[in-house]
């Protein structure tokens, strides 16, 4: 007879990590020093701004994540509210982080009388954009009835005025004078992907709060307001030139995106090191540390070794800047990322063994699932077995961060390694699968403590992926299947009989559905 599963295994697998909280995040860094801004003794209060309600709503969003270490179920759902702008007929921007895993959107008159059912029309999670629409259905017209688009702006300058709009819990505009104090090229929401920013001196009202807001200058519209540091008073809003990029793009219905060059680089500010690569004193640029496979980068000739020394002309120094002719010293990522589109062309002058030389690439575009480890899986369901107790999943990034704030720490050495070296797992997997936990049962005894390790077979069939794996245990003939690993010179074996006996009652038990593939 076989020994039940409790219900209570099921329970030992709850996530160890909390879910981040639904408020708008802080801003760490310093503020970069910038001659003639304002103090905040300068700085006017906020004032009525009733000549914009007409052109501003509420967006509502409820989300609902998927459990980490519980793949086959959602963690509790959380809400979020922002103020948007509306910038076409009944479209209306608000941030990609407000509609990451959205349930339910939903459009709110300033004045909290009226709402809509709203949908994503175009999002784009790296550049932290998002373009919404009234739900189908809907009585759009009546909620959308006597509101103005805003206009976009022209980019403003360092020391230039922006306003930030908000709307108090009783329906009062407000608008908070600040002053651009920098601009500089930084990431918003996935850190691996940094946009033009502005850095704006302001006195927020606090009794205002929203989880993003807009920001006009002139009274047009130019750009979002990202984050908030009370301490400093110091704001980021997202740049008008990206902006004006993602609505151009979108305007189709054929979202292409921003481009990607492929490439991660090193500075050279170490004399050795710079010795080493044979740079000259006047020279400045940057070590091109990995080349993406399949990338601009490498579809160009770029290699892993070279020096990059100018992007379109612009000489870019060794920490990576280069001279902006409006913003002055600036990130060079802004050559790629901000002023070029997926298909363009851009000349790359580089040094290799001491001698320069032109390269031209073809920008493109790489989709987060082309990654072996992907940075994101944003309304996808993440990909899955449970198997006699044993839960496979597939690396991602969100995966990673479960392990907590210093999960570039605490996270696994082995799984570390995959997300950062990927190329080792290219020609042998499309996804890098990985045993990520074990419920006791009675097929599983004696490998509860196994966990986070990656899988390279199964019963002699290498594993690309989950349905890889899925495949390779529904066609073993055996009696036991055999787990492989790529570290620990370790193999599992699993009774057939046992762990589909298993499955039945973990059905039966609590979990909904044993596997799931994209």
């Amino acid at each position: 007879m076989m020994r039940p599963i409790s219900v209570f295994c099921l329970a030992l697998l709850a996530a160890a990590c909390k879910q981040p909280p639904s408020s708008p995040p802080v801003l760490d860094d310093e503020p970069a020093e910038a001659a003639g801004t304002a103090s905040a003794a300068e700085l006017p209060p906020p004032v009525p701004a009733r000549d914009v309600v007409d052109s501003v709503v509420r967006v509502n969003s409820t989300r609902q994540e998927w459990n980490a270490w519980q793949p086959w179920e959602k963690t509790p759902p959380n809400q979020r509210r922002a103020l948007a702008a509306i910038t076409g007929e009944r479209r209306v921007l608000t941030t990609a982080e407000m509609v990451a895993d959205a349930t339910y959107l939903e459009f709110e008159s300033p004045d909290g009388t009226r709402f809509c059912p709203a949908k994503v029309a175009v999002v784009d999670y790296e550049a932290n954009l998002a373009l919404l629409e009234p739900a189908p259905g809907t009585d759009a017209d009546a909620f959308f009835e006597g509101t103005t688009p805003l206009e976009i702006a022209e980019p403003p300058a360092l020391g230039e005025k922006l306003d930030i709009i908000q709307i108090e819990d009783n329906g009062l505009p407000l608008r908070t004078a600040g002053i651009v104090q920098s601009v500089d090229v930084s990431s918003s929401f996935l850190p691996e992907h940094s946009f033009l920013s502005y850095r704006v001196k302001a006195s927020m009202q606090s009794a205002a709060s929203s989880y993003s807001l807009p920001a006009l200058r002139d009274d047009k519209f130019a750009g979002l307001l990202l984050s908030y540091n009370s301490k400093d008073q110091l704001c980021e809003v997202g740049g008008t030139e990206i902006v004006r990029r993602f609505l151009t793009d979108a305007a189709d219905g054929n979202h292409e995106g921003f481009p990607s060059l492929g490439v991660a680089v090193a500075r050279t500010e170490d004399p050795s090191f710079r010795s080493w690569l044979k740079l000259a004193d006047d020279q400045g640029g940057l070590y091109v540390s990995s080349v993406r496979p399949n990338g601009a980068a490498e579809a160009a000739g770029l290699k892993k070794g070279d020096v990059l020394l100018e992007v379109d002309g612009m000489k870019i120094d060794r920490r990576g800047y280069y001279d902006h002719p409006v913003y002055g010293n600036l990130f060079w990522g802004h050559l790629i990322r901000g002023s070029k589109s997926p298909g363009e062309e851009v000349r790359l002058r580089i040094l290799r063994d001491g001698e320069a030389s032109d390269l031209m690439a073809t920008l493109s575009r790489p989709s987060a699932d082309d990654r072996i480890v992907p940075d994101h899986r944003f309304d996808k369901a993440p990909n899955y077995l449970v198997k006699g107790g044993l839960i496979f999943q597939e690396l991602s990034r969100p995966l990673l961060e479960a392990f907590g704030d210093e999960w570039r720490s605490r996270a696994p050495l082995d799984l570390l390694d995959a997300y950062e070296n990927p190329e080792k797992f290219e020609d042998k997997a499309d996804r890098v699968v990985f045993l990520s936990g074990v419920i006791p049962t009675p097929a599983t005894i004696g490998y509860e403590p196994l966990r986070n390790l990656i899988v390279t077979s199964v019963n002699g069939k290498p594993v690309r992926d989950i349905a890889s794996l899925i495949q390779a245990f529904d066609s073993n003939t055996d009696e036991l299947h055999a787990i492989e690993f790529a570290s620990e010179n370790l193999t599992v074996q699993l009774d057939d009989t046992t762990s589909t006996m298993v499955d039945s009652q973990l059905l039966q038990r609590g979990i909904n559905r044993l596997s799931r593939t994209d």
